[in-house]
C-alpha cells in the first residue's frame, strides 16, 4: 500500500496533467471556442433498452455587444434591446450525434433549453424571448447527423468570462457524466 501511495505522489509531481480534469468537464475547466468536447447520452423510452450515443459539441463562434444586437435586429425587427446593464451574446454551436451500436434509431431533439449561460460567479442567465439568427439551434437528429445553429443569451455587459453548459437531461435524454462547459468569449 505504501508503494502505491509513493507511486501516486511521484506521478502527481512528474505528470500533473494525469490528474487534471478533462477540458469542458466542469466550469473550472471550460473549453474555449473552437475546441470540440465529447459526451455520452442514452436514448430510449419507458422499459425499452436505452441505446448509447456519442455527442460532440463545438462552440464555433461568440458574438456579443453591438454586433450581436445588429444581427438580432436583422433576424427580426421585433426583437427588443437587452435590459439595462446587459448585452446580447450569440453563440454558434455545432452538435454531432453518433450511435455506439445497433439499431441506432433514436432521434435526439436538440433544443436551446439544453444550453444555459452562467455568470463567471456561477449565477444562471435567464433565456431571452428574442428571435435568433438563422439557423436557430433546434433540430431532430438521427445517428450520423450534425447541425449548427445559434443560441441567444443576455449577459451582464461587464462579465468578461461567462460560461455555457450543455445538458441533455432537460430534453428527456439521459446524460452520462456531468454537463459539458464552454467559456463564452
Amino acid at each position: 500500500m505504501r508503494h502505491l501511495l509513493v507511486a501516486l505522489i511521484l506521478l502527481a509531481i512528474l505528470c500533473p496533467s494525469a490528474f487534471a480534469q478533462a477540458r469542458g468537464s466542469s466550469p473550472s475547466s471550460a473549453a474555449p471556442a473552437g475546441e470540440t468536447i465529447t459526451g455520452i447520452i442514452s436514448c430510449g423510452e419507458g422499459y425499452t433498452s436505452h441505446e448509447l450515443y456519442d455527442v460532440k459539441l463545438t462552440l464555433k463562434e461568440v458574438i456579443r455587444g453591438e454586433e450581436a444586437w445588429k444581427r438580432l435586429q436583422a433576424a427580426d425587427t421585433g426583437n427588443t434591446p437587452a435590459p439595462a446593464g446587459m448585452e446580447y451574446l450569440l453563440a454558434l454551436v455545432r452538435f454531432e450525434y453518433y450511435a455506439r451500436g445497433v439499431p441506432g434509431l433514436c432521434v435526439h431533439k436538440l433544443l436551446p433549453d439544453h444550453f444555459t449561460a452562467y455568470s463567471a460567479a456561477g449565477e444562471d442567465y435567464k433565456q431571452v424571448p428574442v428571435v435568433p439568427p438563422r439557423p436557430k439551434l433546434r433540430q431532430d437528429l438521427k445517428s450520423g447527423d450534425s447541425f449548427e445553429g445559434w443560441l441567444v443569451f443576455a449577459v451582464a455587459a461587464d462579465d468578461n468570462a461567462p460560461l455555457m453548459s450543455y445538458s441533455a437531461e432537460s430534453g428527456g435524454a439521459v446524460q452520462h457524466g456531468e454537463s459539458q462547459w464552454f467559456v463564452l468569449r
